[in-house]
């Protein structure tokens, strides 16, 4: 709010309640729970000051002339100041303009028991600019959701540092445990001990709340940059997550060599336990160069002549082969055939108790010649799991291709961390193999959250962000149980509305389906 917190200006918070949101006899809004969830917060959180500040509860309030005074009471705090209303809005017969209803509003006396919109607009306009914040969770009905239709009711922020939601008419919910936006706003306040500013908070609420489809957002999301802040590692499995693998102890040594990744690759090597698959080991046709010397010491041994093991040993020490047992389950069978068809040139040298025959077999040609054998250097174009990842699939082997796809996934998130594009195109790998084994559910959720992640680091017309908008939708479509895709629309419905680029249609469908399936539950 870029408020000054010295002692001198002391800040306000008023709490107002207005009328509860009936619709056909089913409570779609409790102004009363929001004001008794908010009441547990400390004020100098609901304020984002550290000034000393009055908090002021006006819950049942029922004469606006009574609410009036109590606003200007606080419109005349030098501080900050913060107001939030929550309740129902309409409007008057006579002038259509915009009421909060207070406990004694009804249809006929809109004008003289509920509270003017425009009466807020006054008594805070004189305030100084940046010191006055306006939160509002409201229920339109009827004839209020038709004004704000219109030009003149989208007007409903102006004049106003204002941020919140306005529900539209008819949407039943839950009023015991608080409105979503209430409810998800004081969650937000929790996971944030340093206090965002108001318009982040705002961002963060809109973006996690399982808002009703059609919710007016003030201000509009994509005036809004909703970049969550990154949340400190609390458990070992977020730790892990976030790159610090001192949680494991024993594996650290082994995930050392690991740590180089290939200069040319995007992917990082998998863990030790699929060593032993060749298209995705990216390591060992790093080392093709050694790997000659590494057999020449097996047949040696073989033969059992005591004067060659010490050349060999030595020759093996200078390579410096860091785990022969993991690398020679595939990396030397290949090698071994045509070593051991060198193996009798260097068997033609019986001379070897005079020492004139080591240098003889520590500098036989035909050794460092085996350039020949790097021909299997071009490995690199075989480091990228995907394309085998795509043939399981296709194989119909999805149970392989989707453990195999979460276990590169897992190893790009301790390398790069979860918001990193590596890891969100394994996630979009992962939701396509979900769709092509008819899991939609976990591809939509897949696809959600790689969308998520995208707008983080991508504007929102992004190509990239719009495809994931698109497949994300067409997952949810194919959802046939009601219950999954009811779970499912509040988060995909986020997604879509801050997707300027996309295909309106796209929003208004799944905002239909939703309606339809909620209707659809309520009915039985």
């Amino acid at each position: 709010m870029g408020i000054n917190s010295t002692s001198d200006q002391r800040g306000h918070v008023l709490l107002i309640a207005g009328d509860r949101a009936v619709h056909r006899r089913r409570t779609q809004l409790r102004p009363s729970t929001n004001l008794a969830a908010l009441a547990v917060v400390p004020t100098p959180v609901l304020l984002g000051s550290t000034a000393p500040a009055d908090l002021v509860h006006l819950d049942g309030i029922d004469s606006q002339n009574a609410l009036l005074l109590r606003l200007r009471a606080a419109a005349a705090t030098a501080g900050p100041l913060l107001v939030y209303l929550s309740g129902r809005l309409t409007t008057d017969r006579r002038a259509d303009q915009l009421h909060l209803a207070l406990t004694s509003t009804t249809t006929l006396n809109t004008r003289y028991s509920g509270f003017p919109w425009d009466w807020l607009r006054t008594e805070l306009r004189e305030r100084p600019p940046g010191t006055s914040t306006v939160l509002v969770d409201l229920a339109a009905d009827k004839r209020a959701w038709l004004h704000l239709q219109s030009p003149e009711g989208r007007n409903l922020a102006a004049g106003l540092d204002l941020y919140g939601v306005v529900s539209p008419p008819g949407y039943t919910a839950s009023p015991d445990t608080g409105s979503d936006y209430t409810r998800t706003l004081i969650e937000q306040l929790r996971q944030h001990p340093e206090r965002p500013a108001t318009a982040h908070l705002h961002a963060l609420t809109v973006a996690a709340a399982p808002l009703p489809p059609g919710t007016l957002v003030l201000p509009a999301a994509p005036q809004i940059a909703a970049v969550p802040a990154a949340r400190p590692p609390v458990t070992n499995v977020q730790r892990l997550l976030a790159g610090d693998l001192s949680v494991l102890p024993g594996r650290r040594p082994a995930d050392t060599p690991a740590a180089p990744a290939p200069g040319h690759g995007q992917l990082p090597p998998p863990p030790a336990e699929y060593a032993s698959a060749p298209p995705w080991r990216t390591r060992p046709p790093a080392a093709p160069a050694p790997a000659p010397a590494a057999p020449a010491e097996q047949p040696a041994v073989q033969q059992s002549r005591p004067p060659a093991a010490a050349p060999l040993t030595a020759r093996t020490a200078a390579v410096g082969v860091p785990d022969q047992d993991a690398r020679g389950r595939w990396v030397l069978p290949g090698h071994q055939r045509t070593e051991t068809a060198e193996q009798p040139v260097r068997a033609a040298h019986p001379a070897q108790p005079h020492a004139p025959a080591q240098p003889v077999q520590a500098a036989p040609a035909p050794a460092p010649q085996a350039p020949v054998q790097q021909a299997p250097q071009p490995a690199p174009a075989q480091q990228d799991p995907r394309p085998h990842i795509y043939a399981l699939a296709q194989a119909g082997r999805f149970s392989e291709a989707a453990q195999l796809a979460q276990l590169w996934e897992q190893q790009v998130l301790h390398q790069y961390g979860p918001a990193s594009p590596q890891a969100t195109q394994w996630c979009e790998i992962r939701a396509d193999l979900a769709k092509q084994q008819g899991n939609f559910l976990l591809a939509t959720q897949l696809w959600v959250s790689a969308g998520r992640t995208r707008l983080a680091h991508q504007p929102p017309d992004a190509p990239e962000v719009a495809a994931t908008g698109k497949s994300a939708h067409y997952c949810w479509t194919q959802i046939s149980d009601p219950r999954q895709a009811r779970e499912c629309g509040p988060e995909l419905i986020a997604l879509l509305r801050a997707l300027p680029s996309l295909d309106r249609r796209h929003l208004s469908l799944a905002q239909q389906r939703l309606e339809f399936l909620n209707n659809t539950s309520i009915g039985s």
